[in-house]
C-alpha cells in the first residue's frame, strides 16, 4: 500500500476528473484566465478552457485545483 501512495504522490501526469458541478485538475502548468464564467489553463502542450457560471477555485496542493460551479463546456485544444 505504501508503494501505491508513493506512486500517487510522485505522479506528474496531467489529468482532470469531472464530477457534478466540479472539476478536479492535477498537474497543470499555469492558469491563463480566471473569471467567474471562464477558466483557462495550460498543461502538456494543451490549453483547457472551462466555461460556465459562478466558478470558485480551491488550490489543494501544488499544481492541483478544484473548480466548483455550473460547468457548461470543457474544451481541450492541442498545440
Amino acid at each position: 500500500m505504501l508503494n501505491q501512495v508513493s506512486s500517487f504522490i510522485q505522479d506528474k501526469s496531467f489529468y482532470f476528473t469531472v464530477y457534478e458541478n466540479k472539476i478536479h485538475i492535477m498537474n497543470y502548468k499555469r492558469i491563463i484566465i480566471l473569471e467567474d464564467t471562464h477558466i483557462s489553463f495550460s498543461a502538456n502542450n494543451q490549453i483547457i478552457n472551462i466555461k460556465g457560471n459562478h466558478f470558485t477555485l480551491k488550490k489543494l496542493l501544488n499544481n492541483e485545483i478544484l473548480i466548483s460551479g455550473q460547468i457548461s463546456k470543457i474544451e481541450v485544444l492541442h498545440d
